[in-house]
């Protein structure tokens, strides 16, 4: 099991379903990265990813091989590498296609600020 401001690797569905569940409980913002090894934007998008885990350990980053669990990427819809997606209590949020570092970031802190400030309102 992965620490905090880590990025989670899930190699099997069990590992995938394991680790969504755990999110949700938590009410985390998960962040899920599905990716591929023969994937060059893949490639390059992997560091930011691993520097945002280590910005906001709060966040959950899951990463996903598409040729590994791809009955996952099928139930997800992910149609291109390296494709993000942003969800919070099992609801998607926010879906980014590319290579996309920009965009990612600022989708991960906005709803990452959302999710702090509503756990802080409610404590």
């Amino acid at each position: 099991m992965a620490e905090e401001g880590q990025v989670i690797s899930c190699h099997t569905v069990e590992s995938w379903n394991e680790q969504l569940q755990k999110g949700i409980a938590a009410k985390k913002l998960i962040v899920v990265d599905f990716t591929a090894s023969w994937c060059p934007p893949c490639k390059l998008m992997s560091p930011i990813l691993s520097e945002l885990a280590k910005k906001l350990p709060a966040v959950i980053f899951l990463k996903v091989d598409v040729d590994e669990l791809q009955s996952v990427a099928e139930e997800w819809a992910v149609e291109a590498m390296p494709t993000f997606v942003l969800t919070k209590d099992g609801k998607v949020l926010e879906r980014i296609v590319g290579a996309k570092k920009d965009e990612l970031q600022l989708a991960v802190e906005k709803h990452a600020t959302t999710v702090e400030n509503a756990t802080t309102a409610n404590a």
